[in-house]
Parts: C-alpha cells; sequence; structure tokens
C-alpha cells in the first residue's frame, strides 16, 4: 500500500481562530484554540493532494483512517514541561555557545563573565531556556575531548542552573550525565543520539526530556553533497523510525521534542523546502523545535543583502515558523526576535 503523510495548513490566528474553531471551521493545533488551520495536505512519495478539513469523510476508507489517526496527533494537547508552554507559540530557546568556535558567536561569550551576564540578559528578555553548548558543530567543525568540553560550561552551568532553565548542547554521555547531575532540564543531542552509543541509556536512567535532531553525517563531512530521495519525507521516515526503537528498548515518557536540523547535512533545497513544509512534523505528536537563528540559508538567500547578524532573516523566517505551529525557536538575539513577534502579533491582533 502507498504511503501518506498528513500535512496540516492553512491557519488561522488569534480571534479569528478562535471565533473558526468555536464554529466547527476550523481545528485547533494540540488543542489551543489560537491558532488552528480548515486544510490538510495529504502527500505520498508521487503527489500531492489539498483538502479542506470538511471533505475528509470522502477519502477512501483506508485513507480516512490514516488522516484521522494523524489529525488526533494533531490535535491532541501537548504536555508542558522544562519551562515550555506548548499552548504559548513560539517558546524561545537562547542560544549561549561558551566555544572560541561556533559558526555565529565563538569566543563572544566564553568566559564565565560574560556566559552569565549573557544567559541572564536572554532570560531576562524572555527567553523560556537556554541552550548551553561546549562544543561546536558547525560544518567542518572537528568533535572536542570530553574534558575540554565539559571544562568549558562546567563552571557556568553550576553558577545558573539553579536560576535559569537550562538545555544542555552536547553529543556525549559523560558530559550529558555531568549537566544532569547539576539541575539540566533538557539534553539537546545535534546527533540525533547516534554519536554516542552511551546516550540512550542515559536518557532511560534519568528519564530526562531531550531534542531528537536529524542530523546527515557528521559536522566534519555533513555538507558534503548531502543526498535525499525526499528530504521531507525521508527525514519524517526518520523521526517516526527512532521514536519507535526508543519505546521498544523503554524510554516510555513523552517529553521529547524533535527537530529537523537545519544546516545539518542540508543544502540550501532541502531547507527551504524543510521550513516551508515545516507543519508536516505535527502528525508525529510531538513539539517541533528548529534552530533557524543566522543560518547559512539566510546569507544564500540575501546574497549582497547579507550580514554577520543575519537579524533580518532569522526574524522572517522565525515568524513564518510561528505561524506554522512550531512550539519551540533556538535563537541568538532573542530580544531582538521578541521585538517582531510582539509588532507582528498586534498588527494581526493575535
Amino acid at each position: 500500500m502507498r504511503r501518506y503523510y498528513t500535512r496540516v495548513c492553512n491557519f488561522y490566528y488569534g480571534n479569528e481562530s478562535r471565533l473558526l474553531v468555536d464554529s466547527n471551521k476550523a481545528i485547533p493545533l494540540n488543542g489551543n484554540k489560537n491558532i488552528s488551520f480548515d486544510h490538510i495536505e495529504i502527500i505520498s512519495r508521487t503527489s500531492k493532494k489539498k483538502i479542506s478539513i470538511n471533505k475528509i469523510n470522502g477519502l477512501t476508507k483506508s485513507l480516512k483512517r490514516l488522516i484521522k489517526f494523524d489529525l488526533k496527533k494533531i490535535k491532541s494537547k501537548k504536555k508542558n514541561f522544562s519551562n515550555l508552554n506548548f499552548l504559548q507559540i513560539p517558546n524561545i530557546m537562547g542560544v549561549l555557545n561558551l566555544t572560541p568556535d561556533s559558526f555565529s558567536d565563538g569566543g563572544k561569550f566564553n568566559t564565565s563573565k560574560k556566559g552569565l551576564k549573557h544567559a541572564l540578559e536572554m532570560f531576562n528578555s524572555g527567553a523560556n531556556i537556554i541552550d548551553i553548548g561546549g562544543e561546536s558543530t558547525r560544518p567542518g567543525s572537528k568533535s572536542v575531548d570530553n574534558k575540554i568540553e565539559w571544562k568549558r560550561i562546567d563552571k557556568i552551568i553550576q553558577l545558573i542552573a539553579k536560576k535559569i532553565p537550562i538545555s544542555l548542547d552536547t553529543r556525549k554521555s559523560d558530559v550529558m550525565k555531568k549537566g544532569i547531575k547539576y539541575g539540566v532540564k533538557i539534553i539537546n543531542d545535534v546527533s540525533g543520539l547516534e554519536y554516542d552509543s552511551e546516550t540512550i541509556n542515559v536518557l532511560k536512567k534519568y528519564k530526562i526530556p531531550f531534542v531528537i535532531q536529524h542530523s546527515k553525517g557528521t559536522p566534519e563531512n555533513m555538507q558534503n553533497k548531502p543526498r535525499y530521495k525526499n528530504e521531507l519525507l525521508d527525514i519524517y521516515d526518520f523521526f517516526e523510525q527512532k521514536i519507535k526503537y526508543l519505546k521498544k528498548i523503554g524510554i516510555k515518557h513523552n517529553n521529547i521534542i524533535i527537530d529537523p536540523g537545519i544546516g545539518f547535512g542540508k543544502i540550501l533545497k532541502h531547507n527551504i523546502n524543510l521550513i516551508s513544509n515545516i507543519s508536516i512534523f505535527h502528525s508525529l505528536g510531538f513539539p517541533i523545535l528548529v534552530g533557524n537563528s543566522k543560518k547559512r540559508f539566510i546569507k544564500e538567500i540575501a546574497g549582497k543583502n547579507d550580514s554577520k547578524v543575519r537579524i533580518g532573516g532569522t526574524v522572517a523566517s522565525s515568524i513564518y515558523l510561528m505561524m506554522q505551529g512550531i512550539q519551540i525557536l533556538r535563537i541568538h538575539d532573542v530580544n531582538e526576535l521578541l521585538q517582531g513577534i510582539k509588532v507582528f502579533r498586534k498588527i494581526i491582533k493575535n
């Protein structure tokens, strides 16, 4: 049988959304009346078809059953965790790189004093959680020894873990265990739990929420002509299979976030297809995180209008992602993004 995927589309917001939901003309996303949709796109490896939600009952019996199963996950209210409120879209994960070589801010905050100041600034500006990393995973970067990575982040995690919710950006189980003991709230593994075989045992033992990010290859080689049959559906299948495997081996909790990994083994075409069709991942039934901030795709689109900070491209893509119901955005310039979101919401009276 041909495999089909359900992508929700044609979203509404604020007052308009609430009115449409109350009159049964739109379906709330994750039980949130403030964002809803009234169309779906039915996708296979060979076809696409958009239909309004009132046409679902006219589908074949088997396809209707599949769509309704997906819609059940899409409509279900998400359980809040780690200072993240999934009725609030978007939650902001502020980026704190304590590295000398990260792609956008390497060396800028890699002292305890500067790192602490920046973490507090992002949190006070409105970030829900701060993502701390001691190893750059930008394209072309090389793995850092566990001890060096931990030394970079040890002191600052001790200083702020009791004051601010922290996510730990690491691929290494030893670093994860130390961070968890300090009070880290989320593990963010950019390798999709593939780099260190012990990682899954750590997540299982401590029952800590975690991010599964899709990444093709390693930072050293991930941009060497990455190829997909269909990047959107290949990555969807990756998440579906990974989640099934995790449940099979005993990770029963649902405090899981999925991240399609913009820029991790993707060229411009892949990144834009993922972002423009990002709402397909809602049918997996988990909160979605996107790291779009300052990424190379902005430079590739902007051309001569590129800048080092890339705030314009970050804000534009972030507002689009927010309008697709993405629950978490991983952002460097938290205050500037929230300024843009507040203005946008006021204009559309959300």
